[in-house]
């Protein structure tokens, strides 16, 4: 097993006032060369976004956005028609293949938003662009893993351009759990929402994260109830 972790206090972070980011992966101003990317992961974004605070229209291209909120509502428009406003238990999902343009902004003039918002590498590029978002009952993760994003299984999980899978799940403590791997030779990034677990002897706290690579399946011991992300990637792509 390799493994890499970044702490909480050791993402790159930034204060615009309506825009509170901490990123995983090196982005916009903030560089670190041994966090770029965890094989086709490219981007980990955990953000704050004020009322009223968005994003302008934009570009994108060849890649796969996910985007998962806590709390809040965002609302989104692009170039394709795609048109939604996402919450908590949703999951959103923009394919930008050969060119879109969007915008994102806080749906509430006060209340602020909190969410992951992820990109990935396709597996194919120049495809045509498309969004789609799904409502998931959070209570489908309690207890077990709960799939909301892969190629394998259109009726369970939205649909991405790239073999990968994020899942979900909250769990109680005094419990050890297993990830098993859905594609052959991928590596995954698990990030800690909340809660205290410990995987190969690394304790990880609220927003810590570790990738995992070199294995098909691995254990999570939970030392606090705890609320965790996979993200399953190829490691070469």
């Amino acid at each position: 097993m390799k493994t890499t972790i970044t702490r909480a206090n050791e993402r790159g972070v930034a204060n615009y006032g309506w825009l509170k980011p901490a990123h995983y992966f090196s982005f916009g101003g903030w560089h670190e060369p041994t966090k770029v990317h965890f094989g086709a992961l490219r981007v980990l974004n955990d953000d704050w976004i004020a009322g009223g605070g968005a994003f302008p229209t934009h570009p994108h291209d060849n890649m796969e956005i996910v985007t998962i909120p806590f709390t809040g509502a965002l609302q989104h428009k692009d170039s394709t028609g795609g048109a939604g406003i996402i919450k908590a238990g949703d999951i959103q999902i923009m394919s930008a293949g050969s060119g879109v343009q969007h915008s994102e902004a806080n749906a509430s003039p006060t209340e602020p938003v909190t969410l992951f918002q992820v990109w990935v590498f396709p597996k194919e590029k120049n495809i045509t662009p498309r969004y789609d978002q799904r409502t998931f009952d959070i209570n489908d993760r309690n207890e077990k893993w709960q799939t909301v994003v892969s190629p394998l299984d259109a009726d369970a999980a939205l649909w991405i351009n790239q073999d990968a899978a994020f899942s979900l799940t909250n769990r109680a403590a005094q419990q050890t759990i297993t990830y098993q791997h859905k594609f052959n030779n991928s590596g995954v990034y698990l990030v800690v929402i909340d809660g205290v677990v410990e995987v190969e002897g690394n304790k990880l706290n609220k927003r810590d994260a570790i990738g995992i690579a070199e294995v098909d399946q691995f254990d999570i011991t939970i030392h606090e109830n705890a609320s965790l992300l996979a993200i399953e990637v190829p490691m070469q792509f």
